[in-house]
């Protein structure tokens, strides 16, 4: 029983998950817009908007805390273009659209993008 239990497994082991999920966040943030399912998204979600958060300040533990999580060429990208961007946003700097289903299973499939 999943009583208490914090988190999206997405029906996967935790490398995988992990592994898909920064696959996802850097998706997102070099195609500044994706289209993936709803669980997917909210999974996503919480890893990029802190890595944006992070990416507002950017000092040398910033960097070496997102190259963490991401490639230096992602990293250069939200330190130079999206950190500056949101810095004067007080969080919420992704939006979720809902889509029509998927065909093949009717999964619910939405766009996951930055607000303007």
């Amino acid at each position: 029983m999943r009583h208490r239990k914090a988190g999206f497994t997405l029906d996967r082991t935790r490398a995988p998950r992990v592994a898909m999920l920064r696959q996802l966040a850097t998706s997102l943030i070099v195609h500044e817009r994706i289209t993936t399912t709803f669980a997917r998204a909210r999974a996503v979600r919480p890893l990029v908007e802190t890595s944006i958060t992070r990416s507002r300040k950017p000092t040398l533990a910033t960097r070496r805390e997102l190259l963490k999580n991401f490639s230096p060429k992602t990293v250069e990208r939200l330190l130079t273009t999206l950190g500056p961007r949101f810095a004067q946003r007080a969080g919420g700097y992704t939006r979720m659209t809902k889509r029509t289903p998927r065909r093949g299973d009717g999964a619910a499939i939405v766009t996951l993008e930055f607000v303007s």
